[in-house]
């Protein structure tokens, strides 16, 4: 047993709550933790786990939380909450206040940041994506848990013209803990990586996860952000040499080649210049030009161009 129990944490990753939450409901209602191993602090037993299910899923469709321990508590942990009498009693919406964000095959952490995100629980949001980098890194955290999430919010949004709210306070969140993955990592040197959007492009935050996992790897870089206009782009490019450039484009509506033209004319053409995203047709793209299929790759390749030139440098 020992081996299937569960820190405080980690359940409130799983169930999307804050930890703060799961303490109130051992404290107040008897929910808390059994599994016990002398030295070592209390854990949640798969048994534990499904009785907290339940409580967060009453509490969030408007049951009272006494009440809602009530039936928790009495829940036998081997039946499923639609087993035990629930469902007479509760609405048939379902997890998210009728509508869930979709994220595929990702794990339980980012189910949990998907209901705390519907919940704009911005405090279980900002913990559960620093735990993540801070535990796996960037890329990781980007591919495994903020992808799926944010690709769901997009989703249920095409579907259903809803979840603004819920779109503008994720991406918030999700830029201020990449903000401070750049901050806690500074780099020294000139920046060799020059990072900006395509004219006209708003969606910056794969760009931003760029730029944090190069803070990450210790390659310095400078970032335009989003809607950078393509004289403006080739001014900065002429004005600051960098040995790559990134420019990212979410839809092909943003993805005109005539911009990567640009850039491969101007005086102080760069070594590499990436196209990343979606929007770029790979058939489409001028000679000379690379598209990377992920974030791990693009950081591979702007790593590879700062240590050619450490390289050079040294040589």
């Amino acid at each position: 047993m020992a081996d299937e129990a569960l820190s405080a944490g980690a359940v409130a990753r799983r169930l999307g709550v804050a930890v703060t939450t799961l303490r109130t409901w051992h404290q107040r209602y008897g929910l808390g933790p059994s599994e016990h191993v002398p030295g070592h602090h209390r854990r949640y037993t798969p048994a534990d786990l499904a009785r907290l299910e339940i409580m967060r899923r009453l509490t969030g469709e408007g049951v009272a939380p006494a009440e809602a321990a009530r039936w928790a508590r009495q829940a036998p942990a081997v039946l499923p909450p639609d087993r035990l009498g629930l469902k007479a009693r509760t609405s048939t919406v379902r997890d998210g206040g009728g509508t869930t964000i979709p994220v595929g095959r990702a794990g339980p952490v980012a189910r949990g940041l998907a209901r705390a995100a519907m919940r704009l629980d911005s405090l279980t949001i900002g913990r559960t994506i620093g735990d993540s980098l801070a535990a796996d890194g960037v890329v990781a955290t980007w591919e495994g848990l903020l992808r799926p999430v944010l690709a769901g919010i997009g989703e249920r949004h095409a579907a259903t013209a809803g979840l603004i709210e819920v779109e503008h306070l994720m991406s918030r969140c999700v830029s201020e803990a990449l903000a401070s993955v750049a901050r806690a990592h500074p780099t020294v040197g000139p920046p060799r990586i020059l990072l900006s959007c395509a004219d006209e492009e708003q969606h910056s935050l794969p760009l931003e996860a760029l730029a944090a996992a190069l803070a990450e790897a210790g390659v310095s870089y400078r970032m335009l952000g989003a809607r950078v206009p393509v004289a403006a782009l080739v001014e900065a490019v002429n004005r600051t040499g960098p040995a790559a450039v990134v420019l990212w484009s979410h839809t092909r509506a943003t993805a005109g080649p005539h911009q990567l033209a640009a850039l491969l004319a101007v005086p102080r053409r760069p070594l590499l210049v990436l196209a990343a995203g979606p929007g770029w047709r790979a058939d489409s793209l001028p000679a000379g030009v690379v598209r990377p299929v992920d974030l791990a790759e693009a950081l591979s390749l702007a790593v590879a161009v700062r240590d050619s030139l450490d390289q050079s440098a040294a040589g």
